[in-house]
């Protein structure tokens, strides 16, 4: 079993920043690849962004694009998310995940962590 945790959500105004990490513990990870989600209340879990093992490969939703930059701790168990000119449309509660073929695609997790709240103020 994996076990993630999250950190560092909190409360910005708009065009604040806000670093997000995550822990993997539990069993070997083996190469797997490391992504965040997030949800937004009312609405599904929309995915956000996206790490391969090797962290050379990184993928983003459109929206995000050029304000948030994931990368990966040397450890390879450890992802963070640094959001920058955060908008209140980015308030949802971000989830961290892990799985061996992971992408764009929720299903492709094998596990999830427990999410921390991002708010951000108009």
């Amino acid at each position: 079993q994996v076990q993630l945790v999250e950190s560092g959500g909190g409360l910005v105004p708009a065009g604040g920043s806000l670093r997000l990490s995550c822990v993997a513990s539990g069993r070997a990870l083996g190469t797997v690849g490391m992504g965040w989600f997030r949800q937004a209340p009312g609405n599904e879990r929309e995915f956000v962004a996206h790490i391969t093992w090797s962290g050379d490969t990184t993928y983003y939703e459109d929206s995000v694009k050029g304000r948030f930059t994931i990368t990966r701790g040397n450890a390879k168990n450890t992802v963070y998310l640094q959001m920058n000119n955060l908008k209140p449309e980015d308030t949802a509660i971000y989830y961290c995940a892990v799985g061996l073929y992971s992408g764009s695609q929720a299903s492709t997790y094998d596990y999830w962590g427990q999410g921390t709240q991002v708010t951000v103020s108009s």
